[in-house]
């Protein structure tokens, strides 16, 4: 019986492939709670490098699967997480104890109010722990069903696409980059958060603005 770790990209890969892919990029997407715990660009980029052959290893993943599981389960756990936020997402929201869980959403919404429907969820399919309460909030504050379906599928298929074919072309281009997976995991994982730093700074600089208001008032 294989022990499969849904946390560890290099488990589901070993043990399910591109339909791996598929359900871990499904639950990610759209299970508000839980998909905050999955792998997301740490599962796709890794898969990307394995669908890439050496002259000494032939691939050990499809490409096309795994483009088309990643597509496939970035839409449609997208569109899940909208219905999930349609039909009881806001009591659930109200529920969850977990403050990481409360602060997203939270960015989420503020993310929406700022650029728009369209640009919010393609800008917010980048940003790792935003990106599993994105489209249950889009749900919860009523975005049009169209809108939300056009723009959730751009952004999905653009995100999942983009970091498998990046893995793949490391893959292809530099010899055994496959012994380095951990460390470029962790360099994926540092670049897809510098979008949250802007965000952290004005957050930091409103807190810092309502201490000096409460100081002056007293």
């Amino acid at each position: 019986m294989i022990a499969v770790n849904p946390m560890d990209s290099a488990s589901v890969l070993a043990a399910f492939g591109a339909l791996g892919v598929l359900v871990v990029i499904f639950a990610e997407s759209s299970l508000l709670v839980v998909g905050f715990l999955l792998p997301g660009d740490t599962l796709l980029f890794p898969a990307g490098v394995l669908c890439a052959g050496t002259a000494q290893q032939p691939p050990r993943l499809a490409l096309w699967q795994v483009l088309l599981c990643a597509a496939v389960g970035a839409v449609a756990g997208g569109q899940a997480g909208y219905l999930i936020g349609r039909h009881g997402g806001r009591a659930l929201l109200a529920r969850t104890s977990r403050r990481r869980v409360a602060d997203a959403a939270a960015r989420a919404e503020r993310l929406l109010a700022r650029y728009g429907y369209g640009k919010a969820l393609v800008i917010g399919r980048f940003v790792p722990f935003l990106r599993s309460v994105l489209h249950p909030v889009a749900g919860v504050l009523d975005v049009p069903t169209r809108t939300f379906t056009l723009w959730q599928t751009v952004g999905g298929v653009l995100w999942s696409q983009t970091l498998v074919l990046a893995g793949y072309t490391l893959g292809a281009s530099v010899p055994h980059v496959d012994d380095y997976l951990l460390p470029l995991v962790a360099l994926v994982v540092l670049v897809s958060l510098l979008p949250l730093l802007p965000e952290a700074r004005r957050a930091r600089r409103a807190r810092r603005a309502r201490r000096e208001r409460g100081d002056s008032a007293r």
